[in-house]
């Protein structure tokens, strides 16, 4: 074996079964080695960001890391802000860069660029090989880096993956449990059930169905409420689960949302903070005179610490109806399309089971309360803030998913970022149905325009206008089947056909 099939060997061996590529010419040996060692599938993707994006859906929705096949520097550079993404998320996945040839990068060839300083940025675990016969051994520490819940990144150089590779044992390392003490959990019970106004505060990889029952049996407890994060990285919501509030965006608003509480108990969340930092509005949302505890760590298993201090706070095992959300829709609009009714027509026929990656930006602000009794499915969302992760994660979720419908929900602009995704889609035949909120601007920016108080003058306006891009045919190019909608009727024509079909769907939705 050659040093490229040790590594594609011991990622087969590591239980990695998807690669989402865009290779060059450093990373050639390495998909050589995917045929000769099989078991890996290939995926092509025509832009890093969509390879680093598909790989954060599919660990999102399996719990298991995706590799990343990238070409240097620039391909890691192209690839960033999607891993940036992941990171936020905690999601598990290896990254593996092909790098020039040990003898070769001393004489500064174009592509030349510090990987161990970009991957630094983004990256838990990092390590740029040295030894062919240590090959092996290496992709399987990176994996078992990944699966602590971080991004793992292994610089190969050209000339260690064509070199011949020893029979070196690949020792597989035992990952530690962390867990929490019976005096931390003690102590949280103890702060939910003092009779203050209290607030149990989620957050993890995903927030699955076994969390927030668990949640549900400690607010029934004790009476606290159940928050996230803004941008949650996988929340399973509908009819039949707790219905858990986000902290707004707005940082006035989430001030206002959390200023009614006493008390907060942190599982495996940060503290919330603003996005960005305004003149006279607090950075931290939560106040001096507010009592923060911290149960678990991100990365902690969300379960077992929520059944723990469900355990500790002597919690029925019975949860009354109550406590959960009823079954609901809402009602199906008419007339012209505006931000509000499409959130309403999608959260009413979204079907049970549905993936929905949500990436809509200011057209999407009414789709999480209107979706609090829908049939269950499972939400992904923006977590590290940095835009074009919407159609990369729905490719990557439908991989990982096939037998579920994904739905895109996503802003024009920041579908520009990443549109290649729409080739893959239609290459791999993915049922994902991509839903554009076509208004043709920037819209965020306006807002943030509004927050300066000042009137965007005619530079300015041309900073945020999207006119003349016509996305029904930017699908059509790309193979996936596409239409325009600019009434609720249409869609709900369009989105129930697009729905019932097999493979890629593209609706754009003129605002």
């Amino acid at each position: 074996m050659n040093g490229a099939e040790c590594v594609i060997k011991a990622a087969k061996d590591s239980g990695i079964e998807v690669c989402f590529a865009n290779p060059g010419t450093t990373e050639l040996p390495l998909v050589v080695a995917l045929d000769a060692v099989g078991g890996i599938r290939p995926v092509l993707c025509l832009f890093e960001g969509v390879c680093t994006g598909a790989a954060d859906g599919y660990a999102r929705m399996l719990g298991k890391p995706a590799m990343a096949l990238l070409h240097l520097g620039p391909g890691l550079a192209n690839g960033i802000a999607n891993l940036h993404n992941a990171k936020r998320a905690r999601s598990k996945i290896v990254t593996a860069v092909g790098e020039h040839s040990t003898w070769h990068r001393a004489f500064e060839p174009p592509l030349t660029m510090d990987i161990e300083s970009l991957a630094q940025t983004v990256s838990g675990w990092q390590r740029t090989c040295q030894f062919a016969d240590l090959l092996g051994q290496d992709m399987t520490d990176a994996i078992t880096a990944a699966q602590t819940g971080q991004i793992a990144t292994l610089i190969v150089p050209f000339d260690l993956q064509t070199a011949k590779c020893g029979n070196s044992p690949v020792l597989p390392h035992q990952q530690e449990k962390s867990s929490v003490s019976a005096h931390v959990v003690k102590s949280a019970a103890d702060l939910l059930k003092n009779g203050k106004k209290a607030a149990l505060f989620l957050s993890g990889n995903p927030i699955g169905r076994k969390a927030l029952m668990a949640a549900a049996r400690i607010k029934q407890a004790c009476g606290c409420d159940l928050i996230t994060d803004n941008f949650p990285a996988h929340i399973e919501r509908g009819a039949g689960l707790p219905d858990v509030s986000r902290v707004a965006y707005l940082p006035e608003m989430a001030l206002d949302m959390l200023s009614r509480y006493d008390v907060f108990v942190f599982a495996g969340a940060k503290e919330p903070v603003s996005f960005f930092g305004y003149e006279g509005i607090p950075a931290n949302f939560i106040k001096d005179d507010q009592k923060k505890f911290h149960l678990s760590q991100p990365g902690q298993d969300l379960t077992a610490v929520l059944e723990l201090l469900a355990a500790e706070l002597k919690a029925s095992p019975v949860i009354d109806p109550g406590m959960l959300a009823p079954s609901k829709r809402p009602e199906i609009p008419t007339g012209a399309l505006n931000a509000e009714k499409i959130c309403a027509v999608i959260a009413a026929l979204q079907p049970e089971g549905a993936i929905v990656v949500e990436e809509a930006i200011t057209s999407g602000l009414m789709y999480y309360p209107f979706t609090s009794g829908v049939p269950p499915f499972s939400l992904l969302t923006l977590t590290g803030g940095s835009l074009g992760q919407g159609t990369p994660c729905a490719v990557g979720a439908a991989i990982a998913c096939p037998d579920r419908p994904v739905i895109n929900f996503q802003a024009d602009g920041a579908g520009m970022y990443t549109l290649q995704a729409l080739w893959t889609e239609a290459r791999e035949g993915l049922n994902i149905t991509t839903l554009i909120c076509s208004n043709r601007s920037y819209d965020i920016l306006k807002l943030e325009y509004g927050r300066l108080g000042v009137t965007p003058g005619k530079c300015a306006s041309r900073l945020t206008d999207l006119s003349g891009i016509d996305w029904a045919n930017l699908g059509k190019g790309m193979g996936v089947p596409s239409v325009k909608v600019t009434t609720a009727e249409e869609l709900v024509k369009e989105l129930g056909k697009a729905l019932k079909e097999q493979g890629p769907n593209l609706i754009e939705m003129i605002i």
